[in-house]
């Protein structure tokens, strides 16, 4: 082989993609084989419209606001045919940024006035992670779906809990796992595997790697008294994904390990964690890091490998670093080719899912018993990790 194949390589993916506004070929992708994928419901799928443009199919609000991910929970909700109604809470810089994005929202004066409002069916929150299962539980009590940013749990005592509580009163308690719902590639990729592109899946390899950030981040964020630690945290998305690609139903964790090896000025934080599982439908892989350096055209090069018998998936969540800046980029590799394709405008069902089960009382978008059984895990392998020094 030449020593210019590899750079050339790379040139020519470079340049295919930028011409290609779908399917781009390495090799011959046949016409048949999209075809085979289309009829299986993998390509062009549509989304149904979620609801009459005149009336709400539901009516939420939002109760404490201590991330931004509440911004792509709430946009998600209101795709799927959601009105948000109002919202609160405490800091006043926090209420003035959802008050300039969303006008139309009432700021309640405590949650107890959005708890006792039986025209809300939904609550989302984001707030501190500590405190999102025990407003859970008061969510489901007043009758209400409850869809918390992750981590939506962050002890194992909360998780009895949360399970009592939501038998008894048969309320949705929803994470909102992003990284799966709200990334249209990954989204491309569960498509893929349910029509059996890449046979059975044996392992998901998932890297969720972040940047720091450290001025931008609030207190409570250095202590994993409030976060549950970073496996707990961060890696609550690769559980997810690990039990959905593989459908595994039950699972355990094998090994685990944590550690902060290069942030002595915070001594409660962790910045690095691993994780190997086995599950009665293949085998799993995480890793998870506040490492993303500066220099990055994002917050964090999130990967997902997914391997099968007959092929494998690699997922770009957020850039692909040799060809784009951009995320949603998944590279399919089967018995006849190597395909990429672009799946920035691949739809993202989740909201209507989610609403559809709100209004239907069924588990379309996540059943509930995965929702709890990888935060579970999350909190087994974190629980059980190995203190990592270098």
């Amino acid at each position: 082989m030449g020593k210019n194949n590899g750079s050339d390589r790379r040139q020519f993916i470079k340049h295919t993609a930028a011409a290609a506004t779908g399917i781009t070929l390495f090799s011959s992708f046949s016409k048949k084989t999209i075809e085979e994928l289309s009829n299986a419901g993998t390509l062009d799928k549509p989304l149904t419209p979620a609801m009459n443009s005149q009336e709400p199919r539901i009516k939420f609000s939002v109760i404490n606001i201590n991330h931004s991910h509440i911004y792509g929970m709430v946009e998600a909700v209101t795709r799927g045919g959601g009105q948000l109604v109002s919202f609160y809470a405490k800091e006043p810089d926090l209420v003035a940024a959802f008050q300039k994005r969303y006008p139309e929202a009432k700021l309640a004066k405590d949650k107890k006035e959005i708890l006792d409002d039986k025209s809300i069916q939904v609550v989302l929150s984001s707030g501190i992670p500590v405190e999102r299962a025990p407003l859970g539980l008061e969510v489901m009590k007043a009758g209400k779906d409850y869809l918390v940013d992750k981590p939506g749990i962050t002890s194992l005592e909360q998780l009895a809990q949360v399970r009592k509580v939501q038998k008894e009163t048969r309320r949705i308690y929803s994470i909102m796992y992003s990284e799966r719902f709200e990334n249209r590639a990954t989204v491309k990729a569960g498509e893929l595997v349910k029509a059996g592109a890449i046979g059975k899946v044996v392992q998901t390899i998932g890297m969720g790697p972040h940047r720091m950030s450290a001025p931008t981040r609030p207190e409570w964020f250095f202590d994993k008294k409030y976060f549950g630690g970073i496996i707990t945290d961060i890696a609550s998305h690769q559980f997810d994904q690990f039990l959905f690609f593989t459908g595994s139903t039950q699972a355990s964790v094998v090994a685990s390990q944590v550690g902060n090896v290069h942030h002595p000025q915070y001594p409660k934080f962790e910045d690095f964690g691993d994780v190997m599982l086995k599950g009665n439908g293949g085998a799993g892989y995480i890793r998870v890091d506040w490492f993303t350096p500066d220099g990055l055209k994002t917050w964090g090069d999130g990967r997902l490998t997914i391997l099968g018998t007959d092929g494998f998936i690699e997922v770009r969540k957020n850039i692909d670093i040799a060809n784009h800046d951009n995320g949603n980029h998944l590279y399919l590799v089967t018995q006849k080719e190597t395909t990429y394709i672009d799946c920035n405008k691949e739809p993202l069902p989740f909201g209507q899912q989610f609403v559809d089960d709100v209004v239907n009382r069924t588990e379309t978008a996540m059943p509930q018993e995965h929702c709890l059984l990888a935060t579970e895990l999350a909190l087994k392998a974190q629980k059980q990790a190995q203190l990592l020094k270098i």
